[in-house]
Order: C-alpha cells, then structure tokens, then sequence
C-alpha cells in the first residue's frame, strides 16, 4: 500500500465516508488512486491528441484585487 493510499484509506475512514456503501475504506482509497492514474492517462492521450504539451502551474494565479 503506498504513502497516498494509506492516507486515503485514513481520511475516508475518519470521516466514516464508507460507510454508506458498505465498502472497505482501503478498497475505496484504491479506487481513488486508480481514478487518477485513468485522469492522468487521459490527459496524456489529449496532450499527443493536440500535439502540445501542457504545462502544470506550479504556483496558484493571484486573485485580483478588489479597489
């Protein structure tokens, strides 16, 4: 189990979000990480689909200011 599945599954159990589906909290936490493994796969395809490569922002854009 990795660092993030483990926190996952800690998370989801603390909040007591299986609860409602009668799911184990680890199952859904591997569940979650596959979800972002098919997003990022996803995104991957639209890059080479586009022939571009997008750039993560690395910092968050500063919210206007309000005069």
């Amino acid at each position: 189990m990795s660092d993030l599945q483990r926190k996952l599954s800690t998370l989801l159990n603390y909040e007591s979000t299986e609860n409602e589906s009668n799911t184990p909290d680890y199952i859904l936490a591997e569940f979650m990480i596959s979800c972002l493994a098919a997003f990022n796969a996803a995104t991957i395809a639209r890059e080479k689909w586009y022939g571009v490569r997008f750039n993560p922002i690395t910092t968050p854009p500063k919210e206007p200011k309000n005069d």
